[in-house]
């Protein structure tokens, strides 16, 4: 621990920077697409003005740091602080030592690369402590004093400077950003919740407690005993709740058929697990992932 900041985190932090610098100088820069938030403001100030990105990354994001730091916390904002030091590091020394892999012959693969490539860099940067920088400090500020959602305030800002990146882009180039953007967006979606998404069943049964006892006892599973009323029987009776890893599901469902064919099962995604199972172990300890 350095300053109450992880050691782990900081490593993957530069290690996601790195990601997504390369990713934004090999791909983005090199075929002609532009970015969302803060990072297409840099690009379009480079293809229009020829300003070097690493610059105005750090001119861009670091006076709003200091702005809405209250807003990240302290360890959120010395995380996103050194992930933006880094980006900007990193993309000074790719575009000095570049691997040249122009794919403009390609288009549909530079888009997949650049939305893969920036989607893990963020992904790993958000899923360690860091966040998104300016554009995520004017949402949480926009929100605080004007109420209009975080997810609005960005989505809008996105908009607009992919519009504004209309002024170097032809319509070719724009709609494979419009690619490259909705790759990245999924792809962090899935570095965030990928390694704890889990199956969540929802089990009305006249046998209810004999699939509980089972599914504790031969998959070593909790399971959470929930009232319900019968809408049109007006009858009281349980509801049973239970949290299983994906690959858990089959299993689940023969345990249920295999004490009550007729059982009433609705299975939902499930996102973010924490608690034992899945981030703690039986004795309440991190598991490592």
């Amino acid at each position: 621990m350095v300053f109450g900041l992880k050691i782990k985190n900081i490593i993957f932090i530069l290690v996601g920077a790195a990601i997504f610098a390369f990713g934004l100088v090999h791909f983005n820069m090199q075929n002609n697409l532009a970015e969302g938030g803060f990072t297409g403001i840099t690009l379009l100030l480079y293809f229009l003005f020829g300003i070097d990105p690493s610059y105005t990354n750090l001119a861009l994001n670091i006076p709003l740091f200091f702005i809405g730091w209250k807003l990240l916390g302290r360890h959120t904002f010395f995380y996103t602080m050194i992930g933006t030091v880094a980006v900007s590091l990193f993309l000074w020394i790719f575009q000095r030592y570049t691997i040249h892999m122009p794919l403009k012959h390609d288009m549909t693969l530079a888009a997949l690369f650049a939305g893969v490539f920036i989607g893990v860099g963020l992904g790993i940067i958000f899923r360690y402590g860091g966040t998104t920088g300016g554009v995520d400090i004017i949402a949480r500020l926009v929100y605080k004093y004007k109420g209009i959602s975080m997810g609005k305030t960005m989505f809008t800002f996105d908009v607009v400077v992919i519009t504004l990146s209309l002024l170097y882009l032809s319509y070719r180039e724009a709609m494979y950003t419009l690619v490259a953007v909705f790759i990245a967006a999924r792809v962090i979606d899935f570095m965030q919740e990928g390694g704890y998404a889990a199956k969540g069943a929802m089990i009305i049964s006249e046998k209810s407690e004999e699939i509980a006892n089972k599914i504790l006892t031969e998959m070593d599973r909790g399971v959470t005993v929930l009232k319900g009323r019968g809408s049109y029987t007006k009858r009281d009776r349980d509801v049973l709740y239970c949290v299983v890893a994906k690959n858990e599901l089959p299993r689940l469902k023969s345990v249920i058929i295999s004490v009550d064919p007729h059982a009433f099962v609705a299975v939902t995604d499930v996102h973010d697990v924490l608690g034992e199972g899945f981030t703690l172990d039986e004795r309440k300890q991190p598991i490592e992932h």
